[in-house]
Parts: structure tokens; sequence; C-alpha cells
């Protein structure tokens, strides 16, 4: 089930994106309206792009929160593996999205400090390596 919205999400946040989509949109906005003298501009006529609009924004949310997990995960893969690569980056700095709120203001005010006095750090004296402690991980989502 998880594999077949992963790709269902994946297709039609794919779709959503297109031009073609924003269009057709544009194109039930603009049938709706140019019905509305047809209708009396009812209350009728107005629940229906009410409710329209109402279950596409509830549905795109759940795809938009979908994508956006997809791309974090795979910025913060890319970010570890060139945090790993780089000689004398800091790796405990790796998986730092996995950090609680309090790890994360620690080592955003360690790399601040580090910014004010232009100092450089070493792999093995890391000044937020200090102030991170250690690595306590939060399931990531998945």
């Amino acid at each position: 089930m998880s594999e077949l919205f992963a790709r269902a999400a994946h297709w039609a946040s794919c779709q959503a994106g297109r031009s073609w989509a924003f269009m057709l949109a544009v194109a039930v906005v603009v049938v709706w309206a140019v019905t509305g003298p047809v209708f009396g501009f009812s209350d009728t006529w107005q629940l229906v792009i009410n409710t329209g609009t109402t279950i596409v924004t509830f549905l795109m949310v759940f795809l938009i929160q979908n994508a956006q997990n997809r791309d974090t995960q795979a910025i913060q893969l890319k970010l570890d593996e060139l945090i790993r690569a780089t000689r004398g980056a800091q790796n405990s700095l790796m998986a730092l999205e996995d950090q609680g709120e309090a790890e994360l203001a620690q080592a955003r005010e360690a790399m601040r400090e580090l910014a004010e006095t232009g100092e450089r750090i070493s792999p093995d004296q890391g000044a937020a390596r200090r102030y991170i402690g250690g690595y306590r991980s939060f399931a990531p989502c998945t």
C-alpha cells in the first residue's frame, strides 16, 4: 500500500506541476464563472466551486507533503555525503536534521560563533561537536 501511494503521489505531483494542469484549473474557474448567470448565481452554483476547490486542496496537501518529504530526505542524504567526503568537515553535523530542537539550537549557536570569529575548525576539535553532544536519533519521515 505504501509503495502504491508513493508511486501515485509522485505521478500526481509531477502532473500537478505541469502547465496543462494550471490551464485546466483556469478553464474550470472560467467555465464556472461563465455559468454563473445561467444558474442565477445560486447557492448551489457557489457550492460547486467551493466543494471542488476544498476537495482538491485537501488532497493536494498530502501530495505536497509527500513530495516535500522525499525531496528533503534526498537533499539531506546528498549533504551528508558531501560532509562525509569533505576533508576537515565535521562529521558530527551529519544527520543533524534528526536531532531535537535543543541540539539544533546549540549547533546553530556554535556555527554563528564560528562565523563571527572566522575560526577554522579541525575535524577532531570542532566547536559544534562540543555543543551537540551525543547523537540522539528521531525517526525520520518515510
